[in-house]
């Protein structure tokens, strides 16, 4: 999408953890993960740095907090052209 300047938007909903192998851990019974075992499902170390990645593929690229920011962001990728970058940080907290 950057070679061709394609009009694209990418979003990343980054919650930084393999959810789904989590899920799959909890439903073998098998109690509560270790260390070892809940360093299998963690995206987060390192932590991915999207919006740099993007970038660097010479994309336009933002990150957002909040569903406010998202809005925004989101309407403002889709009136622009070319291909735009959106990550969204999904926070449980």
């Amino acid at each position: 999408m950057a070679r061709e300047q394609l009009d694209i938007v990418t979003v990343v909903f980054a919650n930084h953890a393999y959810r789904i192998l989590d899920i799959e851990l909890m439903r073998t019974r098998a109690g509560v993960p270790g260390p070892a075992a809940a360093k299998l499902v963690a995206l987060d170390n390192p932590r991915m740095d999207w919006v740099s990645l993007a970038k660097g593929f010479g994309v336009s690229a933002v990150r957002c907090t909040t569903s406010e920011d998202f809005d925004g962001a989101l309407a403002k990728a889709i009136a622009s052209p070319g291909p735009q970058f959106i990550e969204a940080v999904w926070n449980s907290a």
